[in-house]
Order: C-alpha cells, then structure tokens, then sequence
C-alpha cells in the first residue's frame, strides 16, 4: 500500500501482487492534516510500473508541497511585517495629532501665557497664494516727482513696486503695488550730474551707439530717465520682468 499526499488530502494506492496490477477503481483518498510525505509499504520487487510511476508522483508532489508552502510562509510573514510597520506609522500619527508642537524655552518670552501650550506659529513657513497678490486688488500710488532727487526717488518707488515694505514681502512674487509718476521733467539731480550723467543706447549695427547727456535726454523723452534709474533698482529676473511693465 502506498500513501499519496496533496495538499490536505490522501490517496491511498493498494498493495498488489506481483502478478497482477492496480486497479484504478480501488484507489480511496481520506482527509490528512499533516503535509509530508508518509512513503510506500511495498517492496521494491514487487512495485509494479503503476507503483513505480506513483512513487515518482509522490516525489514530484513531495516538492512541489515544499515549494508551495515556504512560499506561503514567506508570504505570511511579509505581509505580517508590512500590517505591522503599518500599525507603528498609525500610532506615530496619532501621538503627532495629540501632542502639540513644543515651544523651545528660548522663544518663550514672545508669546503669551496661554498660547505657550499650543502650536509653535513662529516656526511656521508661510508662502503667498494666488488669492494674496491678486492684481485688482493691489493699491495704486501717485508719486509728484517735482524737485525731488533722482535716486532716492527711484529707490522708494523700487520699494513700492515690489512690496518690501509689506509684512507679506516674498522675493519670488509680485507684491507690490502700481506707481504712477507725474511731473517727470522735473526730477531734479545733485551737482554737475545734468551735464556730466550720459545715458547710451545701441541700434544693433556697427557704428550705432549713440549717447546723450541728462538734460538732453529729459528735453526729448523725460520719463525714461525715472525708467531707467528704477529699472537698474530691481533684481534681474523674472519677477522684474512682471513687476516693471
């Protein structure tokens, strides 16, 4: 007789003779809880090629069983790795949620008594949305440039322009507000600077520089002047692009 094992379920093969041969019919099958491999009772002189042949079924099952189960194994036991890796994150989450930031002892002195329990607002990185630089939104200035210097004035519309002076100042987004300049032929400049200041411009072929001093310049187009001096105040770069337009 021999035992064949697959799965969870035998197959018990009878014991012939040597003269006669198995007989499918007699073939019975019984639940098992182990899964190994029991073997075969029947000598090996008297194995018929049925027997031979279950004999190699029973290794080939044998192998496969074993293959099977540590894969399964290794499965399981990944997927218990992994649900409780998962269980440790939720509970991390969970203690960030209850417990609030800390304030550190050196930054204290800036809040108030009842705010030293709750969340640290000071280390708190803040970037300006689209709802906060919205362009009809944003101030419009008048700036009389009747005797005033050309550089101080050129630098407080520089500031405005950009929006140093708001507490929402951010380097990388236009928040400023939109100057407009009047009286621009009388800007006024400092010592020889009306003769001696030369503002240069190029066509774009050989021998088409052309240069030409301060007062000249501000009898033929005088708002270039206050152009040019606010122009050289901003940052290269995109944002001055959209600021100065």
């Amino acid at each position: 007789m021999a035992l064949l094992l697959h799965g969870s379920s035998a197959i018990v093969l009878p014991s012939p003779s040597s003269s006669s041969s198995v007989n499918p019919s007699s073939i019975s099958s019984c639940n098992i809880s182990s899964p190994f491999v029991v073997g075969f009772s029947v000598p090996a002189s008297t194995r018929s090629s049925q027997h031979r042949r279950a004999s190699s079924l029973v290794v080939v099952a044998s192998q496969k069983s074993a293959f099977n189960m540590d894969y399964r194994m290794t499965r399981d036991f990944r997927d218990f790795r992994m649900a409780l890796k998962e269980e440790e994150k939720e509970e991390e989450r969970k203690e960030r949620k209850e417990k609030p930031p800390h304030i550190p002892l050196d930054q204290r002195w800036m809040f108030e008594e009842s705010e030293l329990d709750g969340p640290d607002i000071w280390n708190t990185t803040w970037y300006p949305k689209a709802a906060d630089h919205v362009n009809t939104e944003k101030p419009w200035l008048v700036v009389d440039a009747t005797d005033k210097i050309l550089g101080r004035l050129a630098s407080t519309i520089a500031v405005q322009i950009r929006g140093k002076n708001l507490a929402t100042y951010t380097p990388s987004v236009d928040m400023g507000a939109f100057v407009i300049v009047v009286n621009a032929e009388k800007v006024a400049v400092s010592g020889k600077k009306r003769t001696q200041k030369l503002y240069r411009r190029h066509s774009g072929r050989p021998g088409g520089m052309k240069i030409e001093t301060f007062d000249q310049l501000q009898q033929r187009i005088p708002e270039r002047i206050i152009e040019h001096a606010v122009r050289g105040m901003l940052p290269k770069g995109r944002v001055s692009v959209e600021v100065f337009n």
